[in-house]
């Protein structure tokens, strides 16, 4: 197999109406597509992110989609100003300050959106 396209993360989403309030809101994504199958967001460099509807819960105890930001500790005041909580980690080689991570070089954030996905946001990442 060769891929040859952008990948299309997923995310369920128990209230697409809440969701979509909670994307705008805080990551300023509006919804280029809405279909039954759920809302389909671009979230630049061609990339993009599907809220489906869904009945189960988020397991939320994994990252389930990454942001990259070009601040993430302005970005982290802003949304704990609006209300957003971060996750607080203090374990070997992982240690918040303020709810920012820094690892090899890059800084990291991480919180939970309206449905239970627990979300970061990077400054920089090296895959």
């Amino acid at each position: 197999m060769t891929v040859t396209g952008r990948v299309l993360g997923t995310l369920p989403a128990s209230d697409l109406a809440r969701a979509k309030d909670f994307y705008a809101r805080n990551l300023g994504l509006k919804p280029v597509k809405e279909t039954d199958a759920g809302l389909v967001f671009e979230c630049g460099d061609n990339s993009r992110i599907l809220l489906f509807p869904s009945t189960g819960r988020a397991s939320g105890d994994h990252t389930q989609a990454v942001f990259e930001v070009a601040d993430v500790s302005g970005e982290v005041a802003t949304m704990k100003a609006n209300g957003i909580t971060f996750e607080e980690f203090d374990l070997p080689g992982m240690r918040t300050e303020d709810g920012v991570v820094t690892m090899e070089g890059v800084e990291s954030a991480f919180f939970h959106d309206s449905e239970g996905n627990l979300i970061c946001i990077s400054q920089h990442v090296d895959v």
